[in-house]
């Protein structure tokens, strides 16, 4: 039987804590959130608001939705599935930066967190959204133009607020971007690449809020890059994860 010492007793420690944590298997789940995220997002984007939503038109908007209102509905439930992906997602991207910088970790882990609560905030609209076309009797001394015009309203609502936390999450990719590119462990183009993204996300943002005319000619393509740059990372935290032994050097001087 091995003699107890507290040397042994450090390696029993230091054996279970590498036990516990494996960056690489964080990395790999880290991957597999973020691509849920991404499909999530263009789901709900596009193959439900985009489906159902008529640009102009409330009184078609409004058909649309009252002929598919669980469609609706499970286009909300799948934005919420993202923005709970997006918790154990912050902290697993604060896990995985802290050896750069850990206050720049935690910074970009709270704008993360303050877009997260933005956007399942403004889940809300969607619902009043549907809540003021269905055939409620306190609804009936209300002109249907009216509430279809409301409807829309609440629409709109919903992507200025969208845009407003995405504002937030622009902070995050220009902070992950820079730890990124800074670590060693990743590839320094996938920081480069966040980076614009970050730039790309808040610039339409504000096109948005100061010129929506410049902005609706503007998207999607400004999104592009950001959809490039996540999808990257996404995957490159699926297939390769992190260089385990610069992680670890990065962790020491650290």
């Amino acid at each position: 039987m091995a003699e107890f010492s507290p040397a042994n007793f450090a390696r029993m420690n230091a054996a279970i804590r590498e036990t516990e944590f494996s960056p690489q298997s964080y990395a790999r789940t880290g991957g597999v959130l973020y691509l849920i995220i991404i499909i999530a997002g263009i789901f709900g984007e596009f193959f439900v608001r985009g489906k159902l939503f008529v640009p102009g038109d409330a009184t078609a908007t409004a058909h649309q939705i009252v002929a598919s209102p669980l469609l609706w509905r499970v286009g909300i439930c799948v934005d919420l599935v993202m923005q709970v992906c997006d918790i154990p997602l912050m902290v697993i991207f604060y896990v995985l930066l802290r050896p750069v910088n850990k206050h720049l970790a935690l910074l970009n882990l709270l704008f993360n967190l303050i877009q997260t609560a933005v956007l399942v905030a403004n889940k809300l609209n969607l619902l009043m959204a549907l809540f003021v076309l269905a055939d409620a009797p306190y609804l009936q001394s209300i002109d249907k133009n009216q509430l279809y015009a409301l409807s829309y309203i609440f629409i709109k609502l919903h992507d200025h607020g969208f845009g407003i936390g995405l504002i937030f999450f622009g902070f995050v990719c220009l902070v992950e971007g820079y730890l990124i590119f800074r670590s060693g462990y990743f590839p320094k183009v996938l920081g480069v690449l966040m980076q614009v993204a970050g730039v790309c996300y808040i610039a339409n943002t504000f096109t948005l809020l100061l010129d929506p005319q410049l902005a609706n000619q503007l998207f999607p393509f400004i999104l592009m890059p950001c959809f490039i740059a996540e999808l990257a990372l996404g995957l490159w935290l699926l297939v390769k994860g992190v260089n385990l032994e610069k992680w670890k050097e990065r962790l020491r001087i650290g």
